[in-house]
């Protein structure tokens, strides 16, 4: 019964979510694609997967521990505190602060996750600065 109130509560999520996505404005310069297909794909799915838990779900749920969820929860937390703090603290630093906590809480080492963030954040900001010539979030430092 549990899977079935969480499809629900997500369904409703979902059609909030297109809902949200339909008030984007268009510019009149814009790709035949337009900025409005990802969010809608996105919602689809998200709609199709909230539907398939309302009506078949898992007869025996396996619901992770309290240790689990808190751990869930802490890196929800790391993902938006990383979303509002690329304008402010910039890409590079940012990147390697979420990368560097995200590797360790999966399982790798201090300096390994360390070096995991450093090469992650900068080859990221290579490829999309230098390669693409895109511009990233510089923040305070100019990087």
């Amino acid at each position: 019964m549990n899977e079935r109130i969480f499809g629900i509560f997500s369904l409703i999520i979902a059609c909030s979510y297109i809902y949200v996505a339909s008030l984007t404005q268009l510019s009149f310069i814009s790709d035949p694609v337009g900025p409005k297909i990802f969010p809608y794909m996105i919602g689809f799915f998200f709609i199709i997967s909230s539907i398939f838990l309302i009506i078949k779900p898992e007869l025996n749920p396996k619901w992770p521990s309290l240790y689990r969820f808190l751990e869930i929860v802490f890196i929800t937390i790391v993902l938006i505190v990383y979303a509002y703090s690329l304008p402010t603290v910039g890409f590079v630093i940012s990147t390697l602060i979420a990368t560097f906590i995200l590797s360790w809480r999966l399982g790798a080492k201090i300096f390994e996750a360390l070096i995991f963030g450093l090469v992650v954040s900068f080859t990221i900001y290579f490829l999309f600065h230098n390669v693409l010539g895109l511009s990233l979030a510089e923040g305070i430092w100019g990087f």
